[in-house]
């Protein structure tokens, strides 16, 4: 009982953070001129990035699976890609509930003799090397940027692309040899993860009309799924239009089309997530690789 008011509350606490940034945002912008430009946007180069999020997300869920099969859960690519799919939908729609994490430590709990330890262990390192990716990629952008706020921190940001690999392998082979193996492998898949949505980043700014300013926009883009990562929002809303909205103010950009994009790439992902309600009632069945 005590459980359920626990996640009821945290989940009535992230709406109310979510809805008050929302607030906020837009007494700084016109909520209209924000739509509009939503609306205008073009629907070619918007399915190219639809389509572009969801290699994404296969992409991701092949690198989840390889750290599955390295502690021996032979799980099957489709079963492996309906559990993805189920686990963002979980994400996405009920953040106060079962978490997609939790929901797939679960499943693999209850059909693979595999130790909750090293569920978690590799559950966080799939998280990690995402969010490692993530920053190395900000680094480098932020390094290429003339911003003069970023100046005196410019070379420090190409020093972190290294030492931030360095430390990562190096929490491997102290805590998680088991799968340092597959170390090099699962941490060039984060890449192209990445790179895949920054190109469809790139699709949202075309859809938009936007072709200046390219590598601003894109490093906001990396900062604000940094921010996302934090679990106080619902799905990131709020806390991802924040960071554009600010971004765009320091880069000197259009407030209300930086907006636009997260709320496009916030639209794309929903969508893509909503595929995932299917597998909620009809659960993916374990099959294995042989």
């Amino acid at each position: 009982m005590a459980a359920n008011l626990r996640k009821k509350g945290i989940t009535l606490l992230k709406v109310a953070v979510s809805a008050a940034l929302i607030y906020f945002i837009f007494t700084k912008i016109p909520f209209r001129e924000v739509i509009t430009a939503v609306k205008t946007a073009n629907p070619l180069y918007l399915l190219g990035a639809l389509l572009l999020f969801v290699a994404s997300k296969f992409i991701a869920a092949i690198r989840l699976n390889l750290y599955f099969h390295k502690i021996a859960i032979p799980l099957g690519t489709g079963t492996n890609l309906r559990l993805y799919l189920l686990g963002m939908f979980y994400n996405l729609f009920l953040p106060g509930g079962i978490g997609g994490d939790a929901y797939k430590g679960y499943y693999l709990k209850q059909h693979f003799e595999v130790a909750t330890k090293r569920v978690v262990a590799v559950l966080l390192l799939d998280r990690l090397s995402g969010l490692l990716l993530l920053f190395i990629f900000a680094c480098i952008l932020g390094f290429t940027l003339e911003a003069p706020a970023l100046a005196p921190f410019r070379w420090l940001m190409l020093l972190c692309v290294p030492l931030g690999l360095l430390i990562f392998y190096l929490v491997y082979v102290r805590f998680f040899s088991y799968v340092l193996p597959i170390f090099w492998k699962t941490n060039l898949l984060s890449a192209l993860v990445q790179l895949a949505q920054l190109l469809t980043v790139l699709l949202i700014l075309r859809s938009l009309d936007i072709s200046l300013n390219t590598y601003e926009y894109l490093f906001i883009f990396l900062i604000s799924s940094i921010v996302s990562v934090i679990p106080l929002t619902i799905g990131g809303i709020g806390s991802r239009e924040l960071v554009f909205l600010y971004g765009a103010l320091w880069f000197g950009l259009e407030e209300e089309r930086s907006v636009a994009i997260s709320m496009i790439f916030f639209l794309i992902t929903a969508l893509v997530s909503l595929s995932g309600f299917w597998y909620h009632f009809q659960k993916p069945s374990p099959e294995v690789r042989k």
